[in-house]
This record gives structure tokens, C-alpha cells and sequence, in this order.
């Protein structure tokens, strides 16, 4: 619409002002060459209108004082004699120049009139009138192309937007049809979307949100399979004992006692994998309790202090060497739960007479605790997998030292949760090293 309807509006208004401006000079000259008369006739009009011949004009009209016409260049229907009512002429009558153009029906129509005067008093006037086709047809012929123009460019335009939109809706069509999949359950769906642009970004976000959520579904099926049955196991020999002495006649006190205290160690275990199962629960929920600044050493001690009594029964040695002032953004509980957890791994699974060592250092801006033992060590497979919910290296040996497979999983929930890490290595020359690592803080909270 700006195409077709500016350019030649202002192209237009050009012309105008040309036609205006070469109409108005040669009236001027017609009125230069009458200015030496007194008063005009017909007769000395025409002797001194040889100019007209030459300006190309359409028509000029020449009138005297009155507005009757003296000289007319159309030679059928001459108006002289008569009186000339075209508004220029009055105007110029009245002492102003005058000038109109107009465009209609493809031609140019330009008139233009001024006054002839004589010692300052007005005894004429001059016309003229020129009708213009050339230009016209030049403003029409651009004008034409203009359209044309504008059809082309809008031909593409359009072609370019539905081709645009074709691709737009079909890259989203795709994205909304892989989210409804996934929405229904099928997190293995994947959006395919080609290109480089916004959409196939949002579609390479979309399939990476997709993985983590595959691999959240796939994790939380696991834990829940894993809990039911680490639950099932203890259930199912409370009730065998159980039903034992129910169905056990005569049963001797003896006996009794016995499967009353395996019972017993059953529910303890239970219990044990309830409250680690809690545990993980709010860990997952970010439910934490206000974290303060905690020193490690008093919480190493008091840990190796609760372990020598199980070490001593397997002839194991406990020590430790800690620096003083490692405070670390934690609770005192979650400390204790930690270092605990990596302790009583490393006496259980450490072999008879061996020797459990805990380290507790700076490592510039890190309070770094090792917990080590001479053991068997760890599978060289198993060392990326030990903390996850439920595994196991020895699965037989795990059950039998009363472990629930979650130990680890909480020591590195916990440490995560408050900005640290947590790695297994086995050292070289035999057992394992557990490494957890914290930011230090200042005593006052300050990092």
C-alpha cells in the first residue's frame, strides 16, 4: 500500500510544482513583452504575441482591464471578444499572479495568469493553459509498474510466509506431540526438530528435560522396587519366626527366647531402613534443618570413641588425625551421620586385625575428611556405583553385617546438599579410601 500510494503521490506533486513554476515563467515573459504599452488592443496584442508561437503552449489568452479577451491563440472556437471568468484571470485582474494544476483523465491540466500593468495601474491581464499527455502517461506507466512491483514483492512475500509457517507449525506440531507423549508416560520419546534455530533449541532443551525425567522415573521405579523388597525381607522372617512358635507345639522356653530375639533383630532392621528411607526422603525434598557453623573434630571424636567398642571385637584399630578449627556450614547431627556411616563401613568390611584411619585436614578453602581401610577394597566396576540407593558390592555380606544399602546414598545426599562432594578410591597398596570434601567457613558462618 506505501508503494503504490506514496511514490506516486509525491511523484505527482513534482510535477505540479514543475508545470506551476514553467507556466508561471512563461506568462512572465508574455508580460514582458506587453509592458511597453499604454493600453492594449486587439491589434497591438497581436503584433506583439510573436513570443506565443514559441512558448508551446497550449492556449493564451490575452484580456484588457475588463476581462474581455483580446488575443486567443485556439484558432477553432476563438474567444475573442468575450469575457474570460476563469478564476486565474480574475485574480490577475486583481493584481495577484495565479497559477492551478490539476492530473485527472491522464493528462496534465496547468493554467497560470498575472496582471499586465502600466505605470502601476492594471490594464490586463495574461493567460495560459497547457495540456499535458507525455508526462501524464509517464506517471502512469510508473504508477503501473509500481503495482506490478508490488505484486511481485507481495507474490513472494506470501509464498515465503506460508513456506515460513508451514515449517514453523510443523517444527511445533512436532514439540507438541512429543510433549503429549511424555505427558502420557512415554519418556523414551524423543522430539525430532531440525535446523539451527529457536525452535530446535527448544527442542534439544525439551529432549534434555526428557532424559533426566527417563532417568528420574527410571531411578524412583528402582527405589521403590528396591524398598519394597529390602521391607519384604525382614516382614517375611518376622512372620516365618512367628508363625513358627505359633504353630510349634510344646515349644521349649529355650526356643522361644531364641526366635523372640531374632524377631527382635528383625524389627531393629526394619526400623533401621524406615528411618534411612525417611532420611533420603527429605533429603530429596530439600527439607533441612538450619545449618550452622560446626568444628569436625569434636564430632570425629566422639564418632571414634562409638567405634572402638565394635572395632575391638574383631581386633581392629581405630585412629585418627584431625586439625583443629575446620568449621564447616552443617549440622552437628548430619556431621555425625557421615563420618558414622563411613566409619562403621570401613570396620565392617575391613578384614580381622586391620586398621581403620581417619584424616581430617585444610586444603585451602576445603575441610577435607578420609576415611580409610586396609581391606579387600573396592571392584574396580563397583567404584562409581556404591552410592547409589540399594547397591551393594557383596550383597550376601552386606545382609549379614546388618547394612541396608543406603548408608552411602545419605552420606552423599547430605554432603551435597550443603555445597560439598563425596568420592570412593581404593589405595594402593590394598582397601579403600572414602574422601568427602566441605567449604570451609569461619567460626562466625562467614566463608
Amino acid at each position: 500500500m506505501v508503494l503504490n500510494i506514496y511514490p506516486p503521490l509525491v511523484s505527482e506533486d513534482l510535477v505540479f510544482r514543475s508545470k506551476t513554476a514553467t507556466l508561471q515563467s512563461s506568462v512572465s515573459v508574455i508580460v514582458s513583452s506587453l509592458s511597453g504599452l499604454d493600453r492594449l488592443t486587439e491589434e497591438n496584442v497581436t503584433s506583439a504575441m510573436t513570443v506565443a508561437e514559441e512558448a508551446g503552449l497550449s492556449r493564451i489568452l490575452v484580456t484588457d482591464g475588463a476581462g474581455r479577451i483580446l488575443y486567443d491563440t485556439r484558432e477553432t472556437g476563438s474567444a475573442v471578444g468575450q469575457y474570460a471568468f476563469y478564476t486565474e484571470v480574475v485574480q490577475a485582474l486583481l493584481g495577484r499572479d495565479a497559477a492551478a494544476c490539476s492530473y485527472k483523465n491522464g493528462a496534465f491540466r496547468s493554467r497560470a495568469a498575472s496582471p499586465v500593468l502600466y505605470q502601476n495601474q492594471i490594464i490586463g491581464a495574461v493567460y495560459a493553459y497547457e495540456y499535458d499527455t507525455e508526462k501524464a502517461a509517464m506517471l502512469a506507466g510508473f504508477q503501473n509498474n509500481l503495482f506490478n512491483l508490488s505484486m511481485v514483492i507481495g507474490a513472494v512475500v506470501l509464498v515465503f510466509s506460508v513456506v515460513l509457517s508451514t515449517t514453523l507449525t510443523r517444527q511445533i506440531g512436532e514439540l507438541l506431540e512429543a510433549i503429549r507423549k511424555v505427558r502420557e508416560g512415554a519418556y523414551s520419546h524423543r522430539a525430532v526438530v531440525r535446523g539451527r534455530d529457536e525452535i530446535a533449541q527448544l527442542g534439544e532443551e525439551f529432549n534434555s528435560l526428557t532424559d533426566r525425567l527417563q532417568k528420574t522415573e527410571e531411578a524412583r521405579r528402582r527405589f521403590v522396587s528396591d524398598a519394597s523388597h529390602e521391607l519384604k525381607t525382614p516382614l517375611a522372617a518376622i512372620r516365618l519366626l512367628s508363625d513358627s512358635i505359633l504353630q510349634t507345639e510344646n515349644i521349649d522356653p529355650e526356643t522361644t527366647r531364641e526366635f523372640v530375639a531374632d524377631i527382635g533383630k528383625e524389627a531393629e532392621r526394619l526400623s533401621r531402613i524406615t528411618e534411612d528411607l525417611l532420611r533420603l526422603t527429605r533429603l530429596d525434598s530439600d527439607v533441612l534443618e538450619a545449618a550452622s557453623a560446626v568444628e569436625v573434630l569434636p564430632v570425629v571424636q566422639q564418632v571414634v570413641r562409638m567405634m572402638e567398642l565394635i572395632a575391638e571385637e574383631r581386633n581392629i584399630t581405630i585412629t585418627y588425625q584431625a586439625e583443629e578449627g575446620c568449621f564447616v556450614r552443617s549440622t552437628r547431627d548430619e556431621l555425625y551421620q557421615i563420618i558414622y556411616n563411613l566409619a562403621d563401613n570401613a570396620v565392617k568390611y575391613d578384614r580381622d586385625g586391620g586398621h581403620v584411619e581417619i584424616r581430617l585436614k585444610r586444603d585451602r578453602s576445603w575441610a577435607v575428611l578420609t576415611v580409610a581401610d586396609d581391606g579387600v577394597g573396592i571392584p574396580q566396576e563397583d567404584l562409581s556405583l556404591i552410592f547409589q540407593r540399594f547397591y551393594r558390592v557383596d550383597m550376601a555380606r552386606s545382609r549379614a553385617a546388618g547394612g541396608t544399602g543406603l548408608g552411602l546414598a545419605i552420606v552423599r545426599d547430605t554432603v551435597e546438599k550443603r555445597g560439598g562432594s563425596v568420592r570412593a578410591d581404593n589405595r594402593p597398596e590394598g582397601g579403600a579410601v572414602f574422601t568427602v570434601r566441605w567449604p570451609l567457613i569461619r567460626e562466625g558462618g562467614a566463608e
